[in-house]
């Protein structure tokens, strides 16, 4: 079976604060994908977009129960950057905008930096700095 596109479509309780701080830590609106059960966003060099629909909305879709994020985890994205230096403005970035720290940035192994953070539903995201990976 053959794809054309992939994205995300994560569950949040408030729109408008799922917007701000999204918008604050440097998200790209996703032009007029926003109604009033949803806002979406565009992420990293090739766009991958994520939908954040309304619990109530993602629910009836799903037609289920959604994932009680207090409780467990769901996928973790990462976020790649180009260096250390921006994995740790990252983190100031994320608390100024009400995230949650569930990490804090560390050198895990040798050429490997980052931390995980939560927003403000619970959804978790890896900012990770790779020295393989920096761009030559």
């Amino acid at each position: 079976m053959k794809t054309t596109t992939i994205w995300a479509n994560m569950a949040v309780k408030d729109l408008e604060r799922t917007s701000k701080f999204y918008n604050a830590i440097g998200f790209k609106p996703n032009g007029d994908y926003n109604s009033d059960t949803l806002t979406s966003f565009l992420v990293g060099n090739d766009n991958f977009v994520i939908h954040f629909f309304t619990e109530e909305h993602l629910k009836q879709g799903m037609a289920g129960e959604l994932s009680d994020l207090t409780k467990g985890n769901e996928i973790v994205f990462t976020l790649g950057v180009p260096d250390r230096a921006k994995a740790d403005e990252w983190a100031v970035e994320i608390r100024n905008a009400g995230g949650t720290m569930v990490t804090e940035p560390v050198e895990f192994a040798p050429g490997y930096y980052g931390f995980v953070f939560a927003d403000p539903d619970g959804h978790k995201f890896n900012v990770f700095y790779c020295k393989d990976l920096e761009e030559k």
